[in-house]
């Protein structure tokens, strides 16, 4: 992320365009460079020709900087108007500097708002991942909404059946031994009734439904891993221990280019791995992680955390991960792991393992950032 609407001579004046965007209408509040307020307050129809007219008109007064925060309207917008030769950013709205004592937030409120904090500099733009890109991206969040769908379905399953009885005691929920129960409980010889019977199998047949479906977009991350913008990156993330080839693609496609980030923690800051903080004085208050960033990302990390509760070892699921990989990041993961697991050990003795396992997640996050720094974004391999 970097400061937006930074001043630049020109020989035109520039006009500010603060823009609150919605899935049918787009507020723009108008502000020249040389006005103390906002001259204009429009409101359009989300429609790209008519918002490429109305920027046509404006343009007759001076160069056009706009900018709306980033939302469900995604970067359509943002593409378009550069593409038609305007200047536009696309805000982190978490960054947006808020006033305590105004309750009040409208539409045209939020757009003035924008165009003023534009023209002053105090806004953040966020990186705009290409078409390609977000494409990618897309498809592994697709994968992960799959993942969360089968949780659901299983939850589902077992609360049905606990509620009639039927509790499986011979080994753990969802080993083959109870997945062999569960596909007997389908069958007419199950000692479910008839109308219990017909709910499970519905339930049976949309996990079923599910899981393939999850497996089949397994395998198309498999064939998207091998793309030369993201194949380095993929490869060298699953140096490390608990970092699996979807847990890498995750971090590959949300994150992209590693070495926007100049420190360690501004990574962290961005994926929401730091504590908050109320400090005043003498006063040192720290408290739960921001969980202000990239989820995705956070979430990956932290299971991947998790595997260095175990001691130190190359497995040999891990070995292969590392084949061909240059000596100096396989230390490096080495390195991760010896560190890592005594860090968990030391805090797990007197803090929860959830906090422990997170402070973890964040250390992570440094070995990671160390090994990913050298590599070329994935626009410039592609190039």
């Amino acid at each position: 992320m970097s400061s937006v609407a930074e001043v630049v001579p020109a020989t035109r004046s520039i006009i500010y365009l603060g823009m609150d965007v919605h899935k049918e209408s787009i507020t723009i509040a108008v502000l020249p460079n040389e006005a103390r307020a906002p001259t204009r307050l429009d409101r359009l129809p989300n429609d790209l020709p008519k918002l490429r007219r109305y920027l046509e008109r404006l343009a007759q007064g001076g160069d056009l900087r706009a900018c709306y925060e980033a939302s469900g309207a995604g970067y359509v917008i943002h593409r378009a108007m550069r593409e038609w030769g305007y200047a536009c950013d696309v805000i982190a709205p978490s960054l947006v500097p808020k006033r305590p004592g105004v309750q009040r937030k409208h539409d045209k409120r939020d757009a003035a708002d924008l165009s003023r904090l534009y023209r002053a500099g105090e806004l953040t733009a966020v990186r705009i991942p290409s078409e390609t890109d977000e494409r990618v991206r897309d498809v592994v969040r697709c994968r992960e909404t799959f993942q969360r769908e089968i949780l659901k379905s299983r939850h589902y399953i077992l609360k049905f059946l606990a509620r009639r009885g039927f509790v499986f005691r011979e080994g753990t929920n969802w080993c083959t031994p109870h997945l062999r129960w569960l596909q007997y409980l389908t069958t007419d010889a199950s000692p479910l009734a008839a109308h219990d019977r017909l709910v499970f199998r519905e339930y049976h047949a949309l996990l079923l439904y599910k899981l393939q479906r999850r497996d089949d977009l397994d395998r198309t991350i498999e064939q998207l891993a091998l793309l030369p913008t993201l194949a380095p990156m993929v490869e060298r993330l699953q140096c490390f221990r608990g970092i699996s080839l979807h847990s890498a693609m995750v971090l590959a496609t949300e994150i992209v280019d590693w070495r926007r980030f100049e420190h360690p923690r501004q990574l962290a800051c961005y994926l929401g791995l730091v504590s908050r903080e109320d400090s005043s004085g003498d006063r040192t208050r720290l408290g739960s992680i921001t969980k202000a960033g990239n989820s995705h990302c956070r979430h990956v990390l932290v299971q991947a955390a998790w595997s260095y509760h175990h001691r130190p070892q190359i497995s040999v699921d891990l070995k292969r991960r590392q084949q061909g990989q240059p000596p100096a990041v396989i230390a490096h993961a080495w390195k991760a792991q010896q560190r890592l697991h005594k860090r968990y050990n030391h805090l797990a003795y007197r803090k929860r393992p959830q906090i422990a396992v997170v402070a973890v997640a964040r250390e992570l996050v440094g070995f990671l950032w160390a090994v990913m720094r050298d590599l070329e974004p994935a626009a410039q391999r592609a190039a």
